[in-house]
């Protein structure tokens, strides 16, 4: 039964290509199965090929399917320890700059974005940056645009807001509206979202930092290397990378082209 499954995923993965040219042929086999036999329960499909007959033929099946490929789990400061370093190490480069380029990729519903633009106002350069937060999943993309935080979450991300080093209250950044906490519009005005994939697209422009966290971890060593081929392309020099707690340049082909910024929290900058 297993290889059956297996060989259902890999023709469904094929089929996706095909049909809607989102390629994830080198994402981690062991994750992508675990979330697409959840998707099939969720969704009730009584098989991987039904559900591979099902979207190429009906493109909302296919976007409700992303929902589950994808991973739209995020927080707003995420591992405040993180923030703390990229006020300590990052920001200082960052003002030697007349104009500031940032890329958050793999932004997911905005919350690493958001925070990284509290952050540079409160540092004086939001004013002079652009971010680019790109995702390849549409949904996340336009929740993203919206700014609304759930209300339930918000003490959380004050929590972690505080221990990353926010020099105000969390709270002048929203709103009460919609049911949830609204984005100071300020915010999102220096906030360009698009549609990226790290499997299939190329560089678009050049920037200072590379926030990417939590993503590579969802990828095989082939597309870890591809991602972090573009990061090292789109980086100016002597820009810094950022990734999550649980990856690391270490055993990828391009560790030879990263310094360590700050080790523990996985700041890196391109030599």
């Amino acid at each position: 039964m297993s290889q059956a499954v297996d060989i259902e995923l890999r023709l469904l993965i094929e089929a996706i290509f095909l049909r809607y040219s989102h390629d994830f042929r080198d994402y981690s086999v062991a994750s992508l199965k675990r979330r697409v036999l959840h998707a099939q329960t969720q969704l009730d499909y009584p098989s991987i090929s039904s559900m591979q007959e099902r979207i190429l033929r009906d493109a909302d099946a296919f976007g409700q399917l992303m929902q589950y490929l994808t991973v739209p789990v995020s927080d707003m400061f995420r591992d405040p320890a993180y923030f703390l370093a990229l006020r300590r190490i990052v920001v200082p480069v960052l003002r030697t700059y007349p104009s500031i380029k940032v890329w958050v990729a793999g932004c997911s519903t905005g919350e690493e974005v958001y925070s990284l633009a509290i952050l540079l106002r409160e540092e004086g350069l939001l004013d002079r940056t652009i971010l680019y937060a790109t995702d390849i999943n549409p949904v996340s993309l336009d929740s993203a645009r919206h700014g609304v935080l759930p209300l339930e979450r918000v003490s959380n991300y004050t929590a972690n807001y505080q221990k990353g080093g926010g020099l105000r209250s969390f709270s002048d950044y929203y709103t009460a509206a919609y049911g949830g906490a609204l984005f100071d519009k300020s915010l999102r005005d220096n906030i360009t979202f698009a549609d990226h994939s790290l499997a299939t697209d190329s560089v678009f422009s050049e920037t200072q930092f590379i926030s990417c966290r939590n993503v590579l971890i969802y990828f095989n060593r082939k597309l870890q290397d591809r991602a972090l081929g573009l990061f090292h392309e789109s980086l100016s020099h002597r820009g810094f990378l950022g990734l999550g707690s649980k990856e690391t340049l270490d055993f990828s082909m391009w560790r030879n082209k990263f310094e360590p910024a700050s080790k523990p929290d996985r700041i890196y900058r391109k030599l």
